[in-house]
């Protein structure tokens, strides 16, 4: 297992995005759910399950998302916040992602939610991942 589930989703997929599979199965976590609704939300994904399996913890199965000319909708995915060196920031200091066509994904104590319903919130987190 990698220690860091959240990188180990978002490598997941983005390789399975340039690979051009159809989906991808990740561990299943509440913060890897909270970053794939807020994907489907945004529409960088179809969708995704969950699929119990005998450990108990499951997996997320993510349908990936693809232009009509077949090129990934995902084409950027950066971990900001990691396991050795967390940022947090203030509602005022969260970023701009490619100047809004982006989504900076953020964990705040009201659940993960995009930069911009933290600014319509008016509440800061941990910034997780970028996503453009």
């Amino acid at each position: 297992m990698h220690s860091d589930p959240i990188a180990d989703m978002l490598t997941r997929v983005r390789n399975a995005a340039f690979a051009g599979k159809e989906n991808v199965e990740v561990k299943a976590s509440k913060i890897c759910r909270g970053i794939a609704q807020v994907l489907l939300t945004e529409g960088y994904i179809e969708g995704f399950d969950k699929i119990d399996d005998a450990t108990g913890q499951g997996f997320i199965k993510i349908q990936l998302k693809y232009a009509f000319d077949g090129s990934p909708v995902i084409t950027e995915v950066k971990r900001i916040s990691k396991t050795g060196k967390r940022v947090y920031l203030a509602v005022d200091k969260l970023p701009n992602v490619v100047n809004g066509m982006g989504i900076a994904v953020i964990s705040t104590n009201k659940g993960v939610m995009t930069d911009k319903q933290c600014r319509a919130e008016n509440i800061g987190g941990e910034i997780l991942c970028t996503v453009s």
